[in-house]
C-alpha cells in the first residue's frame, strides 16, 4: 500500500577469514590447507634464494608467487616467540586454532599450519576496494573496521525483497568480481540481530532474520553470541543458570538489574528480546589511534635501553603517521605495557596543545613511562593518542577531571636507569 514506511533491514558484511583470503590471492596454490596469519615480517627474499637454490632454473621473484611448492612455506610448528594469531582459514579452525589465540599454543593444535604474516599494505588496499563496490550500491555504511561494516538497506533498490537477500547476493557478486574475496552477510532489523545473522552460514553465505525469527533463530544461541556480553557476564549469566539468549530473555528486567546493574541489566533485556534501536551511522569520529607491539622476548629499560628506545620512537611516528593522514591532532598522549606475568599497566599525559608532531608524541611518552616501574621485564609496549580534534576546532583545552597526572606515588615506581632509555627527558 503507497505512503506504507518500508521494514527496516540493517546488514552486516563480514569479510571470510579476510587477512588469509589476503594471502591465498598471492598463494593460491595453499587453498584448502590449513594456515595462520600471525607473527613476524614478510620473509620472501630468503625464500627466493632457498628456491633458486633448489630450481636453479626458475627465474623466482613476485611473478612466480602462485608456482612456489608448498613444502618451502614456513610451518606453525617451526615457530618460536609471542605472537598471537590475527585470523585462521577455515581448515585451521577445525583443529581449534583461532583469531588472538597465541602462536605456539596453535602450533599444539595444528603444527602442520603453514604461517605467514600480515601484508598490512594488501589488506588496506583490499579493504578500500570492497567498502567502494558497498557504497556505490548502498551508500549508507558504516565502517567497523578493516573486513567488516553495517549497511542500511532499508530504502536501496532490492533491499526489501525476499528479506533483504537480492541486495545481499548482488553486493558479494560485485565484491568478488572486484577482489576474488568472499564475504558473509546478516540482514535483520537491526544491528544486534544482523550481526548475529552474518555467522549463520560462514562462509559466503547470506542469512536473513525477521522480527517474527526471534524464537526460532536466535533465543537458542548462547549468550556469548551476543556483542557486548564478556567472558566475565557469560559465567555470572552461567552461574545463574542461564545459558542461551532464550534463557536470559524469561528473566524479569528488575532481576537483571538487580544483579547486573541498572545500566547493563536493562541492557541485557532489550537485546534479548533483539531490540536496538542504532542506526547507520555513515561517518564517526575516531575515539582514538594507538600502536603496539608484543616482543619476541621479554625486555629489561636497562639491559635493552637501545631496542626499546628505537620501538618507542617508531611507535611514536606511526601514530604521528596515522594522525597526519587521518587529519586528527591529540590532546592526550599515553603509553600500555604488558609485564611479565601479563599485569598491565597505563599512563596518560594530557598536552598543553593538540599535536600531531612525532617529536612532541615521543616526549610525552617518556614522560608517561617515567611513571611506571620499569625495574620489571615486559612484553608489550604500545602508545596512544585520544581526545581527538581537528586543526582549527581545537581552541584551549578544557582541564580533564580524569587525567592522570604525576602523584608523589609514581615516584617509589621510578627507575633511575630510565633516564639512559629516555635521555632527551632530562
Amino acid at each position: 500500500m503507497a505512503g506504507l514506511k518500508p521494514e527496516r533491514r540493517i546488514a552486516h558484511l563480514d569479510m571470510d577469514a579476510f587477512f588469509a583470503s589476503v594471502e591465498l590471492l598471492r598463494y593460491p596454490q595453499l587453498k584448502g590447507l590449513p594456515m595462520v596469519i600471525g607473527g613476524g615480517r614478510r620473509r620472501e627474499t630468503a625464500m627466493f634464494e632457498r628456491l633458486r637454490e633448489a630450481f636453479p632454473d626458475t627465474d623466482w621473484g613476485p611473478g612466480t608467487l602462485d608456482r612456489i611448492p608448498v613444502a618451502f612455506f614456513p610451518r606453525l610448528s617451526e615457530y618460536a616467540g609471542r605472537g598471537v594469531a590475527t585470523t585462521a582459514t577455515y581448515a585451521a579452525r577445525q583443529f581449534g586454532v583461532g583469531s588472538a589465540m597465541g602462536l605456539m599454543k596453535a602450533a599444539k593444535l595444528c603444527p602442520q599450519a603453514i604461517l605467514l604474516p600480515v601484508d598490512f599494505d594488501e589488506v588496506k588496499r583490499l579493504s578500500r576496494t570492497f567498502k567502494r563496490v558497498i557504497t556505490e550500491i548502498a551508500p549508507v555504511m558504516q565502517d567497523r573496521g578493516v573486513d567488516e561494516v553495517y549497511i542500511d538497506f532499508t530504502e536501496v533498490p532490492g533491499g526489501q525483497r525476499e528479506g533483504g537477500r537480492v541486495l545481499a547476493r548482488l553486493i558479494q557478486k560485485s565484491i568478488f568480481e572486484a577482489t576474488g574475496l568472499t564475504c558473509s552477510i546478516g540482514v535483520a532489523p537491526n544491528k544486534l540481530l544482523a550481526k548475529m545473522a552474518s555467522e549463520f552460514n560462514k562462509p559466503n553465505g547470506i542469512s536473513i532474520v525477521h522480527a517474527g525469527d526471534l524464537q526460532r533463530l536466535i533465543w537458542p544461541l548462547p549468550c556469548r553470541k551476543v556483542n557486548g556480553v564478556g567472558p566475565k557476564a557469560d559465567a555470572k549469566l552461567q552461574s545463574f543458570g542461564i545459558h542461551t539468549i532464550g534463557e536470559l530473555a524469561a528473566r524479569e528486567p528488575d532481576w537483571l538489574i538487580a544483579n547486573f546493574g541498572k545500566s547493563y541489566g536493562a541492557w541485557l533485556h532489550e537485546v534479548a528480546w533483539g531490540r536496538d534501536d542504532r542506526p547507520v551511522v555513515t561517518e564517526s569520529e575516531p575515539v582514538g589511534m594507538s600502536r603496539e607491539t608484543t616482543f619476541e622476548r621479554d625486555l629489561h629499560a636497562v639491559h635493552d635501553r637501545a631496542e626499546l628506545g628505537a620501538i618507542l620512537t617508531e611507535l611514536c611516528e606511526q601514530v604521528a603517521g596515522d594522525l597526519q593522514r587521518k587529519g586528527y591532532l591529540a590532546r592526550t598522549i599515553g603509553i600500555k605495557l604488558t609485564y611479565v606475568g601479563f599485569t598491565k599497566v597505563t599512563r596518560d599525559l594530557t598536552l598543553d596543545e593538540p599535536t600531531a608532531d612525532a617529536a612532541t608524541i615521543r616526549r610525552a611518552a617518556g614522560l608517561c613511562l617515567k611513571r611506571v616501574d620499569l625495574t620489571r621485564r615486559f612484553r608489550l609496549l604500545g602508545v596512544r593518542s585520544s581526545k581527538l580534534v581537528k586543526p582549527g576546532t581545537d581552541g584551549p583545552a578544557a582541564p580533564d577531571q580524569n587525567a592522570r597526572h604525576p602523584k608523589p606515588r609514581d615516584k617509589a615506581h621510578r627507575d633511575d636507569h630510565t633516564d639512559l632509555l629516555f635521555p632527551e627527558l632530562d
